[in-house]
This record gives C-alpha cells, sequence and structure tokens, in this order.
C-alpha cells in the first residue's frame, strides 16, 4: 500500500501530543518544530498531489481490511487538492502566530493547531462516513481550544456558543448516519453508492431522511443561511490567526456536500434525485445576499471579514448546487481563491487591531498603516471578485457555468449585485480606517511624540517582519492562482470529470468485493 495517503494524518497525530508532553515549557522549540510539521506536511501534500494527478484513484486499507469491512483512506484528485489547501494555507498562518506571539497569549497553541490539521486532513481523506464524523469531531475539538486561545469573557461567549451550535450538528450527524445505515446496512461511502443505486424506488423514503439531514448537517459546517448564525461572532472574536485557519473549516462542509452527493447520492441517483439542488441553490442565494449586506453594515473589521466569509461561501455553493462538471470545476477553482483571500483579510485584520483597535471610524494614524492599507486593498480587491486577481476569474467561471440554469437570471443578479455592494463595504471599511485618520486634528506636539515612538516601537509584534512575511506569503499565493489559472482550471476540470464518474471510486474501493 502506498503509505503517502495516510501521512497527512500521523504527521500532525503524532506531532501535536509530542509538543504537549515534551516541548510543553519550551516555546522556542514547539515553535521550531510545529513550522518543521508544517513544511513536512506540505512536502507530503505537494507529494500525493502529484501522485493523484494522473487520475489513478489510491485506496490505503488500515489494518490491511479491504472495505467495506475495513476502514479505508482514499486519495484522489479532489482530496489531495484540499489536502494541499490546507497544508498552505497553514504555513504563512503559524508563521504569523509566531511572529504576532499569538501562540505566547494561552496554552498548547501549537499542539491544538497540528491537531486542527489532523483532523481537517482525516476528514478530506476518509473513506467512510463515520469516520468523516471522527474526523469532524477531531478538528472541532481542537477548534474549541483554539477559539478560546488567550482567555477573555467574549471570547470565551462565543466559544460557548461556538460548542453549542456545532455540538448540535454532531447529533444530527449521528443521527443522520444510524438512519442511513438502517437503510443500506453500511457506511462506506463507496459500498453506500452500490446499494443506495439498488434501493427500490418504494423503499427509499427513510433513505431520503437520512440523505437531507446529512445535507442539513454539512450545511452548517458550511455557514449556510439560516444555519450560519454561529460564524460572525465565533469568528470575529476569535484569535484573528485562528479566524484565518477556520477560513478552511468551512471547506470541510463544502467538500463533504460534493463528495457525498456525487458519489452515494449522485445525481443519477433517482431515488436522491434534485434532493440537494432544489434546497441548496435558494439557500446559496440567500447566504450571498446577506453576507454582504453584513459586510455593508458591520462597525468591526473583524466582524466584517467574518461576513466576507459567508460571502464567499454563497458563491461557492451557488456553483455546486448546479451539479454539473462545468460548475464543479469553477467551485474547486473558487474553493483555493476564497480560501486564501479570506485568510489573507483576517491576518490584515489582525495587523489592524494590533495597532488601532478593530472599530471602522477614523482613529490616529497607525504604525506601517501605508503599507497594511496596500495589502487591505489587494485583500478586498480579491475578496469583492475584481479584476485582476483570482476572485475575478473564479466569478467568471461561475457566472459562465450558471448560463444555461434554469434560474441564471437570478444567480446573475444576485453574485453581481453582491460583489458592487461588497465592493462599496470594503471601499467603505478602508476609507475610514486608512483615510479619514488623516483628515482627524492632531496636536503636533504630541503628534511628534508619538512619531518618535512610533519609530522606536514600529510595530506591535514581536518580528514584524516575519508576520509582514506571512500576509506578502498569502498575497503570493493568490496572484500565482491569477498567473497560472490556466493550469489550475485544467486540474479542476479533470477533478470534475472524476466526480462525476463514480463507478471508477466504487472500482477503486471495493474492487473485487464490489
Amino acid at each position: 500500500m502506498n503509505h503517502w495517503i495516510v501521512a497527512p494524518i500521523v504527521l500532525p497525530a503524532i506531532l501535536a501530543p509530542f509538543i504537549i508532553m515534551v516541548l510543553r515549557y519550551h516555546l522556542d522549540l514547539q515553535r521550531i518544530f510545529s513550522v518543521a510539521g508544517v513544511v513536512g506536511l506540505l512536502g507530503i501534500a505537494l507529494t500525493i498531489t502529484a501522485q493523484a494527478a494522473g487520475g489513478d484513484i489510491l485506496v490505503y486499507e488500515l489494518g490491511n481490511w479491504p472495505a467495506p469491512f475495513g476502514i479505508v483512506l482514499v486519495l484522489d484528485r479532489l482530496s489531495a487538492m484540499m489536502v494541499l489547501l490546507t497544508a498552505l494555507l497553514a504555513l504563512p498562518i503559524v508563521l504569523y502566530a509566531i511572529a504576532s506571539g499569538w501562540d505566547d497569549r494561552g496554552k498548547h497553541f501549537h499542539a491544538l493547531f497540528h491537531f486542527q490539521l489532523m483532523g481537517v486532513c482525516g476528514a478530506f481523506l476518509t473513506g467512510d462516513a463515520f469516520n468523516l464524523f471522527v474526523f469532524f469531531e477531531v478538528l472541532l475539538i481542537a477548534s474549541y481550544g483554539l477559539m478560546t486561545h488567550g482567555g477573555g469573557a467574549t471570547r470565551l461567549k462565543a466559544g460557548v456558543q461556538y460548542v453549542a451550535y456545532n455540538l448540535l450538528g454532531s447529533t444530527l450527524f449521528l443521527f443522520a448516519l444510524g438512519t442511513l445505515y438502517a437503510v443500506t446496512g453500511t457506511l462506506n461511502m463507496a459500498d453506500m453508492a452500490v446499494r443506495v443505486a439498488e434501493l427500490p424506488a418504494e423503499d427509499t423514503a427513510l433513505l431520503r431522511v437520512g440523505a437531507v439531514l446529512l445535507l442539513l448537517v454539512f450545511c452548517i459546517k458550511a455557514a449556510v443561511l439560516p444555519l450560519h448564525f454561529w460564524l460572525p461572532a465565533s469568528y470575529a472574536n476569535a484569535p484573528l490567526p485562528v479566524a484565518a485557519l477556520f477560513a478552511i473549516m468551512t471547506k470541510v462542509g463544502a467538500y463533504s456536500i460534493l463528495r457525498m452527493y456525487t458519489l452515494s447520492f449522485g445525481p443519477e441517483v433517482e431515488a436522491t434525485q434534485g434532493l440537494v439542488g432544489s434546497w441548496l441553490q435558494p439557500a446559496a442565494l440567500v447566504t450571498l445576499a446577506i453576507g454582504t449586506i453584513g459586510i455593508l453594515g458591520a462597525q468591526h473589521i473583524a466582524r466584517m471579514v467574518a461576513f466576507c466569509a459567508i460571502a464567499s461561501m454563497g458563491t461557492l455553493l451557488i456553483a455546486i448546487s448546479l451539479f454539473t462538471e462545468t460548475a464543479t470545476a469553477a467551485a474547486l477553482y473558487y474553493i483555493y481563491h476564497s480560501t486564501l483571500a479570506t485568510a489573507l483579510l483576517f491576518l490584515i485584520a489582525d495587523m489592524v487591531v494590533e495597532r488601532r483597535g478593530g472599530s471602522i471610524a477614523p482613529t490616529a494614524p497607525m504604525p506601517q498603516g501605508g503599507l497594511i492599507s496596500a495589502l487591505f486593498f489587494v485583500g478586498a480587491i480579491a475578496l469583492a471578485g475584481m479584476p485582476p486577481l483570482s476572485g475575478f476569474i473564479g466569478k467568471l467561471l461561475v457566472l459562465d457555468a450558471a448560463r444555461d440554469a434554469p434560474d441564471a437570471n437570478a444567480i446573475w443578479a444576485v453574485v453581481l449585485i453582491g460583489s458592487f455592494v461588497t465592493i462599496v463595504g470594503l471601499a467603505r471599511a478602508g476609507t475610514l480606517i486608512f483615510w479619514k485618520s488623516h483628515d482627524i486634528q492632531h496636536n503636533p506636539a504630541t503628534d511628534l511624540e508619538k512619531e518618535e515612538e512610533a519609530l522606536a516601537n514600529p510595530a506591535p509584534e514581536p518580528h514584524p517582519g516575519l508576520a509582514f512575511t506571512s500576509v506578502f506569503a498569502a498575497v503570493l499565493g493568490l496572484v500565482l492562482l491569477t498567473l497560472f489559472a490556466g493550469p489550475a482550471l485544467k486540474y479542476a476540470n479533470n477533478t470534475a470529470e472524476q466526480l462525476f464518474t463514480p463507478e471508477n471510486y466504487i472500482a477503486a474501493v471495493l474492487g473485487e468485493n464490489g
């Protein structure tokens, strides 16, 4: 068997307890091992992506038990690209957390960070629905600790809300899995696809209930309206480098929808045909609309970026809800863009909050205000979908994929108007934070003192150079995604084609047992 497949799970699973048990009193060593672990994960992700790029679907049988009797991990183009995205996102975030000193404001940051990576990578690689639940819980348990990192009553309150809402989602997940197991007798995704296709049409009522419950769970994780209430407060009140990492968590929900509803409950399955698109598309349109309104009305920069995350999920799920190869390819390209752009804005928001507070209102100019304003401008262009960055390409792909959809006019109207409102909201925030601050009347004497103090203490971060380098790395990711849009889209098209030929996945997983 190819042991590279299990490596993205095993590496953080070993490193996290090692950090807790051996390095808990040595922050510098924690940082060294944490960064080395993320670099190692990136190397593994590049390796498995290269292995999956040829179109082969590779299976790792835990305990050497074949599916459907044993637990399997499955590497295809989709799971490989999502693991790679996780690693690419984790590297600048862990460097920024070290540079800003966030990792020293509470206990066990690096251990929780790697447990989070373990859960996310496991969710992308598992071929078993119950183990998808298990990895959901691993990443959620880690995120509970990261949410409250650094303490504070507001953060604790947001963390309790986050825990309560996600525990409800976990309960629904168990109900959904129990229902599906009662109907099909299996929780292996490939085996479930075979058995669902064999069910008589008159015996599918309970199957539809399970499929709907599962969709609700994934919509909670993806922050789809009206199940999005946990996200604005949770992301806005979390440490903002942690919120940047959480940009991948909503994508786990989107990934799960793509995986389950092209494989186990595919468009060709009569029992669940039209079940997802008819529910998901209206919800995605409203999610995009509410997200953009939230951007326009937000009074705190962190809350504004949280609504940006909601709006980007709305755009992504509009593409997914179409359930065509073209639309799925557009969604896969947009997943990369929206994850990197959202994380970038969260990191920029943290720089702003640390220097002048997060209120979207004029205050005195802050240290490095010009450089941070330029970074904010780049992030705003990316998230709003304006040229020349990858957001413009991503939204064009989504709109093009929706041309022949029954609700094409509604989709185009919501996406275009939403983009305009997003531009207005981000422009308003940038003007008040970076431009209007220079119009405040100042006392020349105190201004000179502040300038001297700013020169003596150029930034609140212990390592400002590394902090800016981390943010520029996220910008570089968006630039490269734009410059190499052709190869990226080709990979996305091949991935979408593989998703919509589930028989290859089933044959690879079940083999002779299929």
